[in-house]
């Protein structure tokens, strides 16, 4: 049987209801709008890296106010994430997506009202405030669309749209940039986002509301265990070992996505003096490759389970591997050749794409469904303090080191460190139990 495969499935008959005989696979059309939406995300997350060395010309911005404004942005990610994750667990997925939506895309629009570097810093905070709400809203719709076994390769499918974010960013960009001025880039984002949310409202509901959805892919969707649909309280979470195993790996290596995010355009520049005409290609390659990881690392653990590997096996091997890809990433900064450092970078690029895909489909390993959002929000905020104080601390590690050695020293090993703490806190994967499910509580599977 194949991945996509579940018991016989039948598929909706003309008049829209679950009914007839042939199969149906609506879920990938979720995972799709799911994509788009984290394209859009990284795209908007991308303009300022690709036009940091010709805004820093225009608005006078040293290193350490460009690590500032970074900072501002992952703190109000930070700070966004701790309120969206429950926001979507509460109000649900459809309404709490859209909404974070629209306002992320104004956030982005008012990028070219500013002139200064304080100013950048505010719209950064709503841009990264608003933006939180992506990857626990996405999760948490791959976890009501998904059964378990299909859930990282959906997880790695929709994150690869954060390296398709990626790449256009350096594609169109400069182009706009060019043509129109670095305003406009920002402009053409936020109303390509406001796009997403016209397709978005009408086509998402749960399964079993949909009826674009068969009885069969109905039954395969929900062929877990009953679980029930009672919200978990933070104070629940945060006493279990399993939180703190996913917290604690996303505060160790959300940072370092974060720092290519930012810093490669500006490293590329000061490195090999790129500028914004040719920095597209570098920053192309590396994303490219990291959409691969995206979803080759996503697929690992299931070809591990093919061969008879235990989930616990299956998921932490995978997960070592893609920490084990990054590390000669650390001798970067010591290279005269360009495209040998362009292959490093991409590689631990893709090395975190991978490990980020079974990141997130830990939580759905270690939690239920009602709790996966939370968790998956309470982990990021852990993780964009950590990207906070990175960025804080490369601005100032590059005004005054004038080197990115040390940085890139932190990026090469965070994934193992990381790796050893999810072991050492949940060695079994055990998944986490609450007892505050009411008796006659709605259930879903």
């Amino acid at each position: 049987m194949s991945l996509t495969e579940g018991p016989p499935e039948t598929t909706i008959d003309v008049a829209g209801t679950h009914g007839s005989l042939r199969p149906t696979r609506f879920r990938w059309v979720i995972c799709t709008l799911l994509f788009f939406a984290t394209t859009v995300n990284y795209v908007d997350r991308s303009v300022l890296s690709v036009l940091a060395p010709t805004l820093q010309q225009k608005i006078h911005w040293t290193d350490t106010q460009y690590g500032n404004i970074n900072a501002a942005f992952t703190a109000a990610y930070a700070v966004g994430l701790l309120l969206a994750g429950r926001m979507i667990d509460i109000i649900g997925v459809r309404f709490g997506y859209a909404i974070a939506l629209i306002c992320w895309a104004i956030s982005s629009m008012c990028h070219a009202l500013v002139r200064t570097a304080f100013g950048f810093g505010v719209v950064r905070v709503c841009l990264g405030f608003f933006e939180s709400a992506n990857f626990p809203a996405a999760v948490k719709s791959v976890a009501e669309w998904f059964p378990n076994k299909e859930r990282s390769f959906a997880i790695g499918l929709f994150n690869s749209g954060s390296n398709v974010g990626a790449i256009v960013a350096p594609l169109v960009v400069p182009i706009i940039a060019i043509k129109f001025g670095w305003q406009w880039a920002f402009v053409a984002t936020g109303c390509a986002e406001l796009i997403w949310v016209f397709f978005w409202i009408p086509i998402y509901r749960r399964p079993a509301e949909h009826p674009r959805v068969s009885k069969g892919e109905l039954a395969y969707i929900t062929s877990d265990p009953y679980e029930s649909v009672v919200p978990v309280k933070w104070a629940k979470l945060l006493v279990h070992r399993q939180t703190w195993a996913f917290s604690v790996a996303k505060f160790l290596t959300d940072p370092i996505w974060w720092f290519w995010l930012f810093w490669a355009s500006p490293f590329f520049h000061d490195k090999y003096h790129v500028d914004l005409k040719h920095i597209g290609l570098p920053l192309i390659i590396i994303y490219n490759m990291a959409s691969v990881g995206s979803i080759g690392g996503g697929w690992i653990p299931t070809g591990f389970a093919r061969l008879g590997w235990s989930n616990n096996a299956s998921r932490k091997v995978a997960l070592l591997i893609c920490a084990l890809c990054v590390l000669p990433v650390m001798v970067t900064p010591k290279l005269n050749d360009e495209w040998l450092a362009i292959l490093l970078i991409g590689v631990a690029a893709a090395a975190h794409q991978g490990f980020s895909a079974n990141l997130f489909a830990l939580s759905g390993d270690l939690f239920p469904r009602r709790a996966v959002a939370s968790v998956v929000g309470l982990g990021g905020m852990f993780g964009a303090i950590g990207g906070m104080l990175f960025q804080a601390a490369a601005g100032r590690v590059v005004d005054r080191l004038h080197s990115y050695l040390p940085l890139f020293v932190i990026a090469g090993s965070a994934y193992v460190v990381a790796v050893l703490f999810i072991h050492l806190l949940t060695p079994r994967l055990e998944m986490a139990t609450f007892d505050d499910a009411q008796p006659g509580a709605s259930v879903v599977k």
